[in-house]
């Protein structure tokens, strides 16, 4: 049987796997095209919840990366879905940027900073310490804490800068209360991507270049595997892990004739 032949939905991380600093990694587009062309179910994941499908999707295009915003799942898109399981039509307080608070509107949720039933807290470029002080006076009062995603950094020209998991913290510390965490390595970060295209997983794969996020989520939630080294993890990396990912490949352009 040809490898991955089985496999009848795809789930990928963007950053490191398909674009690297804005500018599509070889193999990336063919493999999209070649998922559309086979009309197979896939799902773009990322941990960014910054921009909406249709921001993300404009500027995977400049990457030379044709995406359809359906086929773009964010923590934000996930965090909304989450909350509005659990209680549709609630309220709260979000820190965080377009594609947090879009996707918590169309989820139903009413934004707003009194009594807030959650203090949501996603990407932004512009963290304030009043807001963050807010927060923790939310959470204090009874709020329940909710974090999109657990990234300490995010990547920009100048170097790293502190990401939700660094301000996360911040306000941990100052409230003793750890944040629920919905994004990626949660695996009900995939669960809820795996739902959105009706996929099983038994039939389904994660494409990650990150052994501690992607292929150890996608481990968890039953799915086949793929680690490419075109990001972060490194070849010597992986014997430091007690866990191993069914598949590795070089980059994605490996995987074009796999489909």
């Amino acid at each position: 049987m040809r490898e991955n032949e089985h496999i009848e939905c795809w789930l990928t991380d963007m950053d490191g796997v398909l674009v690297h600093e804005n500018q599509a990694i070889p193999g990336a587009a063919e493999l999209i095209e070649r998922w559309v062309a086979t009309s197979r179910r896939f799902l773009v994941l990322t941990n960014n919840s910054i921009y909406t499908p249709r921001d993300l999707a404009a500027r995977l295009k400049a990457s030379g990366l044709e995406i359809p915003e359906e086929n773009l799942w964010t923590s934000a898109l996930a965090t909304a879905q989450f909350l509005r399981d659990q209680m549709p039509g609630g309220r709260a307080y979000v820190i965080g940027e377009a594609g947090l608070t879009t996707a918590l509107h169309e989820a139903g949720f009413v934004l707003t900073d009194t009594n807030p039933d959650y203090v949501v807290l996603g990407e932004t470029r512009t963290y304030s310490f009043e807001a963050i002080t807010k927060a923790v006076r939310l959470i204090l009062d009874g709020a329940r804490f909710i974090a999109t995603n657990p990234d300490v950094t995010g990547p920009s020209k100048e170097g790293p800068l502190p990401a939700t998991g660094a301000i996360a913290a911040m306000i941990t510390a100052a409230t003793s209360r750890d944040p629920y965490i919905v994004g990626k390595p949660n695996p009900m970060m995939f669960r809820s991507a795996m739902n959105q295209i009706d996929a099983h997983s038994e039939t389904t794969a994660m494409i990650g270049d990150r052994m501690d996020t992607d292929i150890i989520a996608g481990m968890e939630a039953g799915l086949h595997t793929v680690l490419v080294l075109s990001g972060i993890t490194q070849p010597a990396d992986i014997d430091a892990y007690p866990f191993r990912p069914a598949q590795i490949c070089g980059s994605v352009a490996e995987l074009i004739d796999q489909v």
